[in-house]
């Protein structure tokens, strides 16, 4: 198979598309599990994770373990399990340099669990069972995979209360569901700072997020400024 366009340099410039392989698992695991079956070992945890991939479509090992995990090694066990019962699937691209950390997508039986959250089918959350390789081939993986990496550390937990941290994070894919008729954002935002003279107002700091690296053509960027503009004063926030 020819290898897909690549930019030679800015988002998605590191990653090989075609190289892109998932992982296999064993063959117990091949048949879909009854997600009813899994209520006994999916944890909170576990159910938060699942919602996060499938909100954000594709985070890394790295990126997960910062979320929701105190190491990447008890991460990197819990999502084999994950990946083992069809929750998630993952792949991981071939790069230039060195080798990229697995890549998790939601897996079969992940959407099945989302759609029963949501009464409704998986087909309706615009899940696919093409979802994971449409995304490890996508053109615009190193994007999404660079804005989640921004995302995930302003996410993290941290061990002082007095440090700000993320207290809401939609998507790319959210964001068009709502405001698509005038900007399409890379991600929408709230950041909570305790640390202010008044401790009984802290900040809460809202943003919009455009990832760009500079291969973007300043016109289209200079385009989006008028957008945004405009959304301003229509909204008046």
């Amino acid at each position: 198979m020819p290898a897909l366009p690549r930019p030679a340099s800015g988002p998605g410039s590191r990653y090989t598309a075609r190289a892109a392989l998932t992982r296999p698992r064993p063959t117990p695991a091949r048949h879909r599990p009854d997600p009813a079956a899994l209520t006994r070992s999916l944890t909170d945890r576990d159910l938060w994770i699942t919602a996060m991939v499938h909100e954000h479509r594709v985070l890394t090992t790295p990126q997960i373990a910062r979320i929701a995990f105190t190491s990447q090694r008890s991460a990197q066990r819990r999502l084999r399990v994950l990946h083992h019962h069809a929750v998630l699937d993952s792949f991981r691209p071939l790069t230039q340099h060195g080798s990229a950390p697995e890549h998790y997508t939601l897996g079969p039986t992940g959407a099945s669990v989302i759609a029963a959250h949501a009464a409704c089918e998986p087909t309706a959350l615009g899940w696919r069972p093409t979802t994971t390789g449409r995304i490890a081939y996508s053109p615009s993986l190193g994007h999404d995979i660079g804005v989640n990496e921004l995302l995930t550390h302003l996410a993290a937990p941290t061990p002082n209360a007095t440090h700000g941290h993320l207290t809401l994070w939609l998507s790319e894919r959210s964001c068009a569901r709502r405001w698509d008729d005038m900007i399409r954002p890379d991600a929408y935002a709230h950041w909570h700072d305790p640390t202010t003279t008044n401790a009984d107002s802290p900040v809460l700091l809202s943003f919009f997020l455009e990832y760009d690296t500079g291969s973007q053509p300043l016109p289209r960027v200079e385009a989006k400024l008028a957008g945004y503009a405009a959304f301003t004063t229509s909204t008046n926030t």
